[in-house]
């Protein structure tokens, strides 16, 4: 069965221990992000706060919104949220993107070609790219695929001193969110992630609206691949037909060079 996570943005006190955990677990190299302070934190309140990148799958971001009339601190962290139906899956020719039987979006770089297609398809702007390298690939959470083939949860979850994370069947962390909300009137009425995008195996649920956390919630519900799957079914045969075309065009080109060839023979002897 699919598993899913619930994250309480509630209970988040900014630790940073999942994203140290993601690093050490995926082998990824701190960089200049190996110290983490609250206050070297980003602030900002738009839907762009999430500022992964390809060496930080995992992101604690903090906000301050108000509740109530007073100030507050909320921590939200924020990695791929795997899709039910994922666009950068759907958008993918080669095939590079995969969706596994536990719900995990895969990377497989060996038949990655380099397009980022999966970038533009990916509404949370999750996918990064490694700009800096000579042979660049994109990079993203896998959701520890390796740890929940053994039967468990993914490294950030594990380390998180106040259980911000529930790990188990989707279906289950659904009931779950929608539980806790019927019976603790501090959370808001929505759980994020149950219906955008189509739904994904990570969800939300917070005691402040989700647009002053930095999500976007200007997302369909609707799931992405139905927006392009009648343009990209016919990229395979697009493909074929420009292949053929270049090769027939190449043929022809060598043919005339051929002749050409053969006539200034003739007209030399």
């Amino acid at each position: 069965m699919s598993k899913g996570v619930l994250v309480d943005i509630t209970k988040c006190i900014g630790c940073d221990a999942c994203t140290v955990a993601c690093k050490m677990w995926n082998n990824i190299d701190f960089g200049e992000n190996a110290r983490f302070h609250a206050q070297e934190r980003s602030e900002v309140h738009d839907k762009n706060a999430f500022m992964l990148d390809y060496k930080n799958w995992t992101k604690i971001i903090l906000h301050k919104p108000e509740k109530n009339g007073e100030k507050v601190w909320r921590y939200v962290k924020f990695q791929c949220l795997h899709c039910i139906e994922p666009g950068c899956v759907a958008s993918c020719f080669a095939t590079a993107l995969r969706r596994n039987e536990n719900g995990a979006i895969l990377f497989y770089p060996n038949l990655c070609v380099g397009c980022r297609y999966c970038m533009l398809a990916c509404p949370f702007d999750v996918i990064k790219y490694e700009w800096e390298k000579t042979f660049p690939l994109i990079a993203k959470c896998h959701m520890c695929s390796t740890r929940m083939e053994q039967g468990q949860a993914p490294a950030c979850i594990g380390v998180c001193p106040t259980n911000v994370m529930t790990f188990g069947d989707k279906d289950d962390m659904l009931a779950l969110a929608k539980t806790t909300i019927q019976n603790d009137a501090k959370y808001v009425p929505h759980i994020y992630g149950e219906k955008e995008a189509g739904g994904t195996a990570w969800m939300y649920i917070s005691d402040i609206p989700f647009e002053q956390l930095g999500f976007n919630t200007d997302i369909t519900t609707r799931p992405i691949p139905e927006y392009s799957y009648d343009f990209q079914k016919y990229t395979k045969h697009a493909m074929v037909g420009i292949g053929t075309l270049l090769t027939a065009l190449f043929l022809y080109t060598k043919r005339r060079n051929n002749i050409a060839e053969e006539e200034a023979k003739k007209k030399n002897n």
